[in-house]
């Protein structure tokens, strides 16, 4: 179910000033790839916040922007062993006006996503440890399973959704999840070099941050979610940011 919705002026406005940003492509048409992004909040202070960080200037898409740790599906994600899976509610979700395809195992493979790119980008391990490595060959997540653990899904919960406008160099059709920190099993202190100046950060100490218009939307949405109650699965109606026919829209979709 799909409703229309204009929950906040501001926030529209911001995201769609962020359609204005960035170089433009060639002119031929983009299809937005799938991807996913992982928001982990820590509540334990009674303020909530979230792990995020700084994109490298050389990156194309939102160079020197903070973000939430995320990227891409691949191939390998579908593959992925996992300790657990995700509620049917949240797969339900991921499925609501899935371009093309549509699939449980596609959907899964975006969750799968959003834990491995935390990994590689913060060393944080979403997970179960394990008594022996996992004996399936998965190249794109040998790494995370050679610290010892399967990702763990349950904890998971999608809460928004958006696809990059049309006119962009590179297009994703991203899906938000987030989860408690008490889903982190480990941390190796090693990462790649997509972010830096990785942090915990209060929605209030994200107003002085370099921050994509789409990314402050999305946190406005957070606070909403931590509003309904505490992190994990949740039946409740997802934000979902593009545009139809050159207008922006916010519409919200529900199972």
């Amino acid at each position: 179910m799909t409703a229309s919705n204009n929950k906040s002026t501001s926030s529209s406005q911001s995201a769609k000033d962020g359609a204005k940003e960035g170089p433009k492509d060639d002119g031929k048409p983009q299809r937005p790839r799938d991807a996913a992004t992982l928001v982990l909040v820590d509540t334990s202070s009674g303020e909530p916040r979230m792990l995020m960080g700084k994109r490298r200037a050389t990156q194309i898409f939102m160079p020197n922007k903070v973000v939430f740790p995320g990227g891409r599906v691949d191939s390998d994600d579908r593959l992925a062993e996992s300790a657990d899976e995700l509620t049917d509610n949240e797969l339900a979700k991921l499925l609501l006006e899935m371009k093309g395809h549509q699939s449980p195992a596609r959907a899964r493979s975006m969750a799968l996503a959003a834990i491995r790119e935390t990994f590689e980008e913060t060393g944080v391990i979403i997970g179960r440890a394990v008594g022996q490595k996992p004996t399936t060959t998965v190249a794109g997540w040998q790494t995370f399973y050679d610290q010892g653990y399967l990702p763990t899904l349950a904890g998971l919960s999608l809460f928004a959704r958006a696809i990059t406008p049309p006119g962009r160099t590179r297009r994703y059709d991203t899906r938000f999840f987030c989860a408690s920190i008490e889903e982190v099993a480990a941390q190796t202190g090693e990462f790649d070099d997509e972010l830096s100046e990785i942090s915990w950060y209060s929605i209030g100490e994200t107003a002085d941050l370099d921050l994509p218009p789409i990314t402050r939307v999305i946190i406005e949405d957070l606070g909403d979610r931590l509003k309904a109650g505490p992190l994990g699965p949740l039946a409740a109606p997802i934000p979902f940011y593009h545009q139809r026919s050159g207008t922006f829209r916010r519409d919200l979709l529900s199972t």
